[in-house]
């Protein structure tokens, strides 16, 4: 099948996810694909399906890893938001992984670095304590050079507010000076979001 056929059949098993528990070992088998498009397809999948069914996708989180190191900065994006999905559904699977993730807090792309926020708030939503030492690396993308990536930063805060206000609380005046500060609008309103989250107001 030709590129636009996988990429369409892709597409239709996105919307049947009766089928994805079955379809796992499939999609995994299309990551050595030749097309770009098709492996960050793939990659992408597998993320939700990680996420709905953890305990099947366990035998291809190395293989969706291993996209970590690649050169092409949409397939380490997709990678990296595909091991916050899997993480979300169980920590463990990407346990060994995680810690290599917070190197993407300093990709060169702007789109990798908020695929890292992305995937961290995933597996915070359910596995909070790892983040305990970390808050740091998401206190200096709250002065990322990209408006997104700026927009993003604040949400990992209000995420783990949420579940463990005591680690947001040393940056409450962070936060309250980015919300009175920064040029963009989306970013004040989310660093004021977080603040109420971990109970700052």
């Amino acid at each position: 099948m030709n590129e636009s056929g996988l990429y369409r059949e892709l597409g239709a098993l996105t919307k049947n996810r009766g089928d994805w528990e079955k379809n796992i070992p499939y999609v995994a088998s299309l990551l050595p694909s030749g097309s770009v498009k098709i492996r960050a397809k793939a990659l992408w999948l597998l993320g939700e399906m990680g996420l709905k069914h953890p305990a099947s996708i366990r035998g291809c989180v190395p293989s969706v890893a291993s996209f970590l190191d690649s050169p092409e900065p949409l397939l380490r994006e997709r990678a990296v938001n595909a091991l916050g999905r899997i993480g979300r559904g169980d920590f463990h699977l990407v346990e060994p992984y995680w810690p290599g993730l917070f190197r993407f807090a300093g990709d060169e792309e702007a789109k990798v670095r908020l695929s890292f926020i992305w995937a961290s708030e995933n597996i915070a939503a359910n596995t909070p304590d790892p983040y305990r030492d970390r808050m740091p690396v998401f206190a200096e993308l709250m002065h990322d050079r990209n408006d997104r990536v700026r927009m993003e930063a604040p949400e990992i805060f209000r995420v783990l507010g949420k579940r463990r206000p005591e680690f947001v609380r040393p940056y409450i005046e962070l936060l309250r000076t980015v919300s009175e500060t920064d040029g963009n609008r989306v970013v004040r309103i989310h660093c004021l979001g977080a603040i109420r989250a971990a109970g700052g107001e």
